[in-house]
């Protein structure tokens, strides 16, 4: 059996994209007056793997973000309100109340 190659321009670490992502997911999972043990039940997973998604040193993936919106009841797409590298909205506004983009 072959090995897979390995794409080394593939990220493996975790990015600030995966660190913005993770405070979205702080921010909605308080807001919902939610635990990471809850949470991570609900997606099957235990509540250190939360503490790293929500820290930003474990990349989520596309298929673990769908589920945790899903538990969340937001959009897929409210994840991605502001653009974490330009501190922008998605629309390209300035987003006066953070310039720096960084979450809350």
């Amino acid at each position: 059996m072959k090995k897979a190659k390995v794409d080394k321009d593939a990220p493996r670490n975790a990015t600030p994209v995966d660190a913005y992502i993770g405070a979205r997911m702080r921010e909605r999972r308080l807001a919902l007056n939610m635990s990471q043990h809850e949470l991570g039940r609900a997606l099957g997973v235990s509540f250190q793997q939360i503490q790293k998604y929500e820290r930003g040193r474990n990349r989520v993936s596309a298929a673990r973000l769908f589920d945790i919106c899903k538990v969340f009841n937001v959009s897929l797409s409210s994840m991605f309100e502001r653009d974490p590298e330009s501190g922008t909205n998605r629309v390209g506004h300035l987003n006066t109340k953070n310039p720096a983009g960084r979450p809350g």
